[in-house]
Formats: C-alpha cells, sequence, structure tokens
C-alpha cells in the first residue's frame, strides 16, 4: 500500500504494485514518529547523532558528539542503571526496550521510548545503537491505531479501505454481513467482484473521482441488492473520502455504508400516500364535473391515468343505462356497455377494451362479471396467459396485452345507493408495482366518487328525458298549412346544463281562415316546468276556439299561471286575417317579434311589453300590423338572444344582422339561425317560429 499507482490502473497485481515502494519519496509513519538514531562506543562516547536526535533531545551534533551518553542525556540518579543495561547490552549482544527520562538541553526531562542494539562493524568493532522515540507522540500514535481499528471492527457501519486500484485492503464485519462474503473474499478484490448488481459501475466510478480530486462524496444514496439478501432490493448510504499517509501520500479510499432501508421504505410509503391524496384531490375536482354519464366516466379514466394505472376503462351494465331490472340469471352473460377508456402506455392497448359506445356480453368467469356480481373488488397482482384471457375483450387482445407486458389487473364496483352499476378496470403495464391493497382502497375511493356522479347523471337524464318526451308531445310535430301563411319552426334543448325548460310554439287554425301564432317560455327547467308549458299550451289551444281577442286570450291565461303556484310565464299571442292582411298581436312579457319585409331590413315590431303570466293586475294591449305577401313575421325564446355576458340590445342586433344574412329557404331558415346565433353550451333552450305571407 506505500505505491503511488494512477487510480483507474487496470489488471496490475499487488507484488507489481508495490515493487517500486523503496523509491518512494512521500513521507511515513516514520517520519511521524520522528525516530532518532544515536550510536555510542564501547566507552559509552557518542559517534554518531542523527538529525532527528537534536529534535528529540535539543543538543546539535557539534554539542553531542564526543560526548559520553550518559552525562549528557540523563541526570545522576539514572546514569548508574543505565549505564548496567549498556553493559548488559554490549556484553550478552541482547537487546533491550524500555521507557527512559532524558534530560533535554532545556533541562526538562521528558519519558523517551529506547531500543538498544549492539552493532558490529567490519573490523570487529562493537557499538550500541540506540533507536529513540519520544514517548507522548508514541502514545497518540498507538491511542489513534487502538481508536481506529475498534471503531473499524466493531462500528455497526459497513466499512472499507481501497488502494489506489480500487482493491480491498481493509474490510471489517459489519460490511462482511452487509456483503455477504467473507472478509478475506475481498481483500485484493475490486467491488465489481463483489457485487454482480447494478450500479456498482456508478459506485467504482465514485471511488476513481474521490482518488482523483479529493473531494469527499458523502451519503450518496443507492437502491441495489447484495449476496446476502439476493431478492429484496435495499437502500444504502454511502460515503467515499480519499485517504492520505504522512506528507500527503495517498493511500488509497475508505468508504463507509450505512442500511438506510427502513429510511427508504418509510420515505416511499410517504411518498406513495401523498400521490394517492393527490390524486383524490384531483379526482374531486375534475370528476362529476357536468350531469352527463358519458363525461363522468371519460374524467374517471383521465384521472387514473398514468397516476394509478397504465390502462383504464369504464363499464356500465346496460341494464342500468337502460334502466332496466338487473338479470336473475347468474348462470348467463353479463351485458356492458363500454363508457370511457384511456391508455398511457407506449403501446396501443386501447384496443383491448371494448369500444366506447358498444355493448359486450360478458361470461361468469370473466373477472369483470365476478367484480359487478359479487360487488367486491377483483385484485390479480400478478397476471398469467389464462388471467388475461379472462380480462382482454377477445383471444387477440389478450395477446397484444401479453406482448405489452400486462402484469397486474385491478377491477373495483361502481356502487351508489347500494346499487352496483358497473366496473373501473385498471391495468399496469411499464409501470414495474404490480397493484397491491393500497391500491384497492385508492381506486374504490375514486369509483364511489365517480358512481355517485353517475348515478346523478342517470336519473338527471331520466328525467330529463321524461321532460323532453313530454314537451315535444305537445308541441306541434309540423305546423299546419294555413291559406295566406307558409310557416316553419324549430325546438332545441339546452346544451350546457342538459336541462328541458318550458318554450313552446304552436300554429292554431281559427274561423274564417284566420291562423293563431304563439310563442312562450315557462320559467325553470325540469318535467314540472315541462308540465306547466303544457297546461299553457292546452289553455291557449281552448281559449282560441272561442275566438277571443289576443288581449282577452292573455287575460285567460294570466289567471290560469296564477294558479301555477310558482311560476309564471312570458307568451306572445298573434291573430293573422289573411282576407284583411291585418295581424293582431299581444305580448305578455315577450321578447318583440322581427318583421321582415320585401327589399327591407328586418325590423323588430315594438309592441306594448304588458306583464307576464302569472303576475296578476296588469292589462294587456293588442296592436295591429298590416302584413303584404312576402312579408315575414319571427317569433322566438329568449334562448336565442340571451348570453351570460352580452347585453340584452347587442344580441338583438346580433339577431337582425343575422336574420337579414339567412338566405336559405323557409324550411331550413330556422336551423340557419340558430345554428349563428347559439354558442357551444348555451345554458337555455330554444323555440323558434317564422311565419310568411303568402299571396
Amino acid at each position: 500500500m506505500a505505491h503511488d499507482a494512477p487510480a483507474d490502473t487496470e489488471g496490475s497485481d499487488t507484488e507489481e504494485a508495490g515493487a517500486g515502494a523503496g523509491w518512494e519519496t512521500a513521507g511515513s509513519l516514520l517520519d511521524f514518529l520522528n525516530v532518532a538514531a544515536v550510536v555510542v562506543d564501547t566507552g559509552g562516547r557518542i559517534v554518531f547523532w542523527s538529525p532527528q536526535a537534536t529534535d528529540t533531545f535539543g543538543y546539535t551534533a557539534e554539542e553531542a558528539l564526543g560526548q559520553y551518553a550518559a552525562r549528557l542525556l540523563l541526570g545522576e540518579k539514572d546514569r548508574q542503571r543505565a549505564m548496567d543495561l549498556f553493559a548488559g547490552v554490549m556484553e550478552s549482544g541482547k537487546s533491550w526496550s524500555g521507557v527512559f527520562p532524558v534530560r533535554h538541553r532545556s533541562g526538562a526531562t521528558r519519558p523517551v521510548e529506547f531500543r538498544n542494539v549492539r552493532l558490529l562493524d567490519d573490523l570487529g568493532d562493537v557499538y550500541a545503537l540506540g533507536i529513540a522515540v519520544d514517548q507522548t507522540t508514541l502514545h497518540r500514535v498507538e491511542e489513534r491505531l487502538a481508536l481506529s481499528e475498534q471503531l473499524v471492527s466493531q462500528a455497526p457501519v459497513g466499512f472499507a479501505l481501497l488502494d489506489t486500484d480500487l482493491r480491498y485492503r481493509l474490510v471489517n464485519g459489519a460490511l462482511e454481513r452487509i456483503n455477504g462474503v467473507p472478509a478475506a473474499e475481498h481483500i485484493g478484490r475490486r467491488p465489481r467482484d463483489i457485487h454482480p448488481y447494478k450500479g456498482v459501475e456508478l459506485v467504482e466510478t465514485a471511488l476513481r473521482q474521490v482518488l482523483a480530486t479529493g473531494t469527499p462524496l458523502i451519503d450518496q444514496y443507492v437502491v441495489s441488492r447484495t449476496r446476502a439478501d439476493p431478492d429484496h432490493d435495499r437502500a444504502w448510504s454511502l460515503s467515499y473520502y480519499r485517504v492520505q499517509g504522512p506528507g500527503g501520500r495517498v493511500v488509497g479510499v475508505a468508504s463507509s455504508v450505512v442500511d438506510v432501508t427502513e429510511r427508504h421504505l418509510a420515505a416511499a410509503e410517504a411518498e406513495r400516500a401523498r400521490r394517492r391524496l393527490a390524486l383524490i384531490a384531483d379526482a374531486s375536482a375534475r370528476v362529476g364535473t357536468t350531469l352527463g354519464v358519458e363525461q363522468t366516466a371519460r374524467e374517471l379514466v383521465d384521472v387514473a391515468v398514468p397516476g394509478l394505472a397504465d390502462v383504464a376503462a369504464v363499464d356500465i351494465l346496460d341494464a342500468v343505462m337502460s334502466s332496466r331490472p338487473p338479470t336473475a340469471d347468474t348462470n348467463g352473460p353479463e351485458l356492458f356497455r363500454a363508457l370511457a377508456v384511456a391508455s398511457a402506455s407506449p403501446h396501443d392497448l386501447t384496443g383491448a377494451a371494448d369500444p366506447v359506445g358498444e355493448i359486450a356480453a360478458y361470461a361468469p368467469d370473466r373477472l369483470i362479471t365476478r367484480c359487478v356480481r359479487t360487488g367486491l373488488p377483483v385484485l390479480v397482482p400478478h397476471c398469467d396467459e389464462r388471467d388475461l384471457r379472462r380480462i382482454a375483450r377477445d383471444p387477440q387482445a389478450a395477446s397484444a396485452l401479453s406482448r405489452a407486458g400486462a402484469h397486474s389487473y385491478l377491477a373495483v364496483p361502481l356502487i351508489a345507493d347500494d346499487e352496483v352499476l358497473g366496473a373501473f378496470d385498471l391495468l399496469r403495464v411499464d409501470s414495474p408495482e404490480p397493484f397491491d391493497t393500497d391500491d384497492v382502497l385508492l381506486a374504490r375511493e375514486l369509483a364511489g366518487r365517480a358512481a355517485v356522479s353517475i348515478a346523478n347523471a342517470r336519473w338527471h337524464q331520466n328525467v330529463r328525458t321524461a321532460a323532453e318526451t313530454l314537451q315535444r308531445s305537445l308541441l306541434p310535430p309540423s305546423p299546419p298549412r294555413r291559406p295566406g301563411l307558409r310557416t316553419a319552426s324549430l325546438y332545441q334543448p339546452a346544451q350546457a346544463a342538459n336541462e328541458v325548460g318550458g318554450d313552446w310554439y304552436d300554429v292554431i287554425p281559427l274561423v274564417d281562415d284566420k291562423t293563431a301564432l304563439v310563442i312562450g317560455d315557462v320559467m325553470g327547467n325540469g318535467i314540472d316546468a315541462a308540465a306547466a308549458m303544457g297546461q299553457l299550451c292546452t289553455a291557449a289551444r281552448a281559449y282560441a276556439g272561442l275566438d277571443l281577442p289576443p288581449d282577452e286570450i292573455l287575460r285567460h291565461l294570466d289567471r290560469l299561471t296564477r294558479g301555477l303556484e310558482h311560476y309564471i310565464a312570458t307568451c306572445l299571442y298573434a291573430v293573422y286575417d289573411p282576407r284583411t292582411g291585418r295581424c293582431r298581436i299581444a305580448n305578455a312579457g315577450h321578447l318583440p317579434p322581427v318583421l321582415t319585409r320585401a327589399e327591407r331590413s328586418p325590423r323588430l315590431l315594438r309592441l306594448p311589453s304588458g306583464a307576464p303570466l302569472g303576475v296578476g293586475g296588469v292589462g294587456f294591449e293588442a296592436v295591429t300590423v298590416l302584413l303584404e305577401p312576402g312579408d315575414q313575421l319571427l317569433l322566438y325564446t329568449d334562448g336565442l338572444v340571451e348570453t351570460r355576458h352580452d347585453s340584452i340590445d347587442d344580441r338583438l342586433a346580433t339577431l337582425l344582422d343575422a336574420w337579414s344574412s339567412i338566405g336559405s329557404p323557409l324550411d331550413s331558415a330556422c336551423s340557419r339561425l340558430v345554428e349563428t346565433m347559439r354558442r357551444p353550451g348555451d345554458p337555455d333552450d330554444v323555440a323558434v317560429l317564422l311565419a310568411e305571407v303568402q299571396p
């Protein structure tokens, strides 16, 4: 170990490495001890005096040479004993070692460790050689060596000393147990020979860096395996520092190894818990943002991928989506409707799941069927080929999953109000860890939140469907052909809130070829608003049969509306007489109609607005407008023009501009207008009724 071979020397053996040790110029332990040499002849006079003797005793060579050693270096009480010891060495030839109090040139007495031996030169003359070391310095070195040995051998921390070729020179018992290799088998070998596992190349690179720079590397985190525990990863904290001898000579590099597996596992578990909480928080914000079943399913799989799984799917029981009672045949297949699928894997694995929107039948032995029929999670930590065949949609999809490396599966039921709605399916492909019980808890939490949203969306969708069916059943299927009039109409439910409102229109035949044009809007939405609209629509038809003036019709409808609890409504009622061309119009808080004459720009008919139906105590006034062939009268509800951010005046101006540019035939003019005016997600339904005067 007393050589200076380069740190990256490969293949040099120990004997060659130490062959040039005699040529080293760097300091050594002898220099640190400052060993002094003194030679005396048989008469006890000093004949040789080393420079180190000057450091130890304080006398120069000129002052010491020729002097009697006992008289120069010892006090009177110690001289006789020293002379007796000297005589014994010279006569017997046996060496003597021990501690003697030496008088320093300064006058102080110091204990000095001596070793005295007899010398014989080539002429037969006899001399005595005294090798001396200051006892205080020697004890300090001994204490350090003892302390170092105790620390290295008894410390619970693994410790090793490697030479400049990165060959082990010293290994303590703790490292022997950590590596699972006896200390003797370490000596002379490199780390790569001891650790046939990943990461050893990085360790050797770090050791060479420390040898080259002298800068320690502290608390380097490594996760690997050792021969003592080859089946499990363990975490280690490694520290490296360069070891130098006296004079700065590089001896090698020391390393310490601390097993921090418990801390590593605790930190990993804390990180997993943090990710789980973050995923739940993300799901709280992103899942169930709308009352759409498909959208909620899509939000659920988007949250789960890639935070929880590489592939996720939501499959709802077809009986649930169709509002049918579940099948009682437990031996038959179960019908599922795929609502959403997402994949974060670089492999195209979405094809392994059922296409979104399609219905698939799965036998009782399929894992998803077991999940929904038992209402319990199905966890397969490690999937084999048989498992994949019970997961994928068909054998081809199972083969695709196998080739991609799908290795772990989890399905949890979607349950709301004790009803199983479907299943939430998860696969891990690229993520190395299998699903575990913590993942089951997290998936159940996500599925539970989504199931409530899906159940609410399904209930709302059923109510909406019922309300829309009721409303459409009360609207005329198509406006009837009337003398002197051509009519077109359109009803469009709300887009954003998925709510059905109380908008309606009607074209009512009257006596003497007259025609009543009615449009109204019951404030509110849902099935109650649709029912109120139906009552008003039916009443308007009944009152129209009495051939009453428009203002009288509105007064009757107002009294009726006041009996509908909290509902109020707007309504515009017009009667056109083709024999006179006169159109009598009365308004109950509704938006003004648009009149378009041939070769003229559209304009709003300014009518007495009146109060909405149901307010009561306010009269209504009818206005007469003369219509000519080619004139168009456009009636509409507020859903066509009202928005959250624009003033009603600006929107009415936009309506006139849009209507002036509609060049489509009458049959498609209403749909073109609605497409132009409406924006995606508008929160209200809309009804449009268009009448064109014929010759």
